[in-house]
């Protein structure tokens, strides 16, 4: 059973196609990186605590899994995960995890990490004790670094051990240098 009929009573002519014309794919194009892209853990499963943009907050943070930090945080950060620092972003503080990524500013000591990564709008002003860091360039950095050690310095390298071996011959040096100049000089009895 027909829907429609035909009532014209001609025979409709066939429509011809219209000849297809063949592109050749165009070359891509080069396309800049993106900026400021928000800065995203690299394991899914984990779990991720978001500090958004337009928080201030002073305390502690520890526990596992992920911190992001848009808005501000005063206070101590340790956690089993990744601690990431978005543009425009502050922490001041000290910071204990896996993986450090300052794009924002980071004002307080690294005091343990995996990884360290200073992006090109990053600034950090404090000591970083780190396997390994990564400071981009355009990066603001002010601080005393350690990388690559994975034990401890020994006590002969460290600068006390140092001063406490030679303090005797200093003192006595010292005094000389100090009498020789005019200037008085007390040495404990």
């Amino acid at each position: 059973m027909a829907l429609w009929k035909d009532q014209s009573g001609t025979a409709s002519k066939p429509v011809e196609a219209a000849p297809r014309e063949e592109f050749a794919p165009a070359a891509p194009e080069y396309a800049p990186p993106v900026a400021a892209a928000p800065i995203r853990s690299q394991a899914s499963d984990a779990k991720e605590s978001v500090i958004g943009t337009d928080l201030s907050i002073e305390g502690t943070i520890s526990g596992n899994g992920n911190v992001r930090l848009a808005g501000r945080f005063t206070g101590d950060v340790t956690v089993d995960g990744t601690v990431s620092i978005e543009p425009g972003a502050k922490l001041a503080g000290g910071v204990r995890a896996t993986t450090v990524t300052i794009a924002g500013e980071l004002e307080g000591n690294v005091l343990q990490a995996s990884r360290v990564d200073v992006l090109p709008s990053g600034a950090l002003t404090g000591d970083v004790k780190a396997e390994t860091l990564t400071i981009a360039a355009g990066s603001r950095v002010r601080g005393h670094m350690e990388c690559g050690w994975t034990d401890a310095p020994s006590k002969s390298r460290s600068p006390s051990a140092r001063m406490s071996g030679n303090a005797s011959s200093s003192s006595s040096s010292s005094s000389d240098n100090s009498a020789k100049n005019g200037a008085e000089v007390s040495s404990p009895a």
